[in-house]
């Protein structure tokens, strides 16, 4: 038994977690699209991999959520439903309301410096047009905003709605605010956290979730 303190080999990740990563950034930028089935052999084939870890893989992303299994059809990618949708943005509401809630009574110092940095990577996306690097940039934001809560349990419950959120800002791709709303939005976050406004702060991040919802479920 190692002692405390004690250094010791560092454990390889597992060829059935390589894929599994893989799936999900695939899963998560649309690749694998909502109602896409998986094909053992063609993913086996494209992956270089043999059939046991990626069974494992995608039985890891069963559990997730992420895949759902058919019977005698076998797996696919699992549809976003409206309830679905909503779901996602109040679990996240939940978890950013909290964070913001940390963040008024602890270094808003830090977190001003912080989300400032975040909204400019958002302000050079938006820049460019480019709907996956500005979703990118929303999400690095939101995360950004939850690390400065310092609480690792709170983002660790936001690293959990992170593949699920991402496929449902592809889904939107359609009726993702122009550019220069998207800013504007994560501005005014931005500017009650530094006027310390909490109760405006709140506000505004209840409104940010709900509009997502409707703009995706149409409405």
């Amino acid at each position: 038994m190692t002692s405390p303190g004690q250094l010791h080999p560092v454990p390889r990740r597992s060829t059935s977690e390589l894929i599994a990563d893989q799936l999900r950034e695939a899963i998560m930028y649309g690749s694998l699209a909502p109602g896409d089935q998986l094909g053992e052999t063609e993913l086996a084939g494209r992956l270089g991999v043999s059939r046991g870890p990626l069974r494992e893989a995608m039985q890891r992303l069963v559990q997730e959520g992420l895949l759902r299994s058919e019977r005698h059809r076998g797996l696919f990618v699992r549809d976003l439903a409206p309830e679905d949708v909503r779901d996602v943005y109040t679990a996240r509401l939940a978890v950013e309301r909290t964070a913001c809630e940390l963040i008024m009574d602890g270094n808003r110092g830090e977190a001003v410096a912080r989300l400032t940095a975040a909204l400019e990577a958002l302000v050079d996306a938006a820049a460019t047009a480019d709907r996956d690097a500005m979703s990118d940039a929303d999400q690095a934001f939101h995360q950004t905003l939850v690390s400065c809560s310092g609480n690792t349990r709170l983002e660790r419950m936001a690293q959990t709605l992170l593949v699920e959120t991402r496929m449902c800002l592809t889904v939107m791709q359609d009726v993702y605010p122009e550019p220069s709303e998207l800013v504007e939005e994560h501005q005014r976050i931005l500017d009650a956290i530094t006027e310390g406004d909490e109760e405006l702060l709140l506000r505004l991040i209840r409104s940010h979730m709900m509009d997502t919802v409707a703009r995706i479920n149409g409405g």
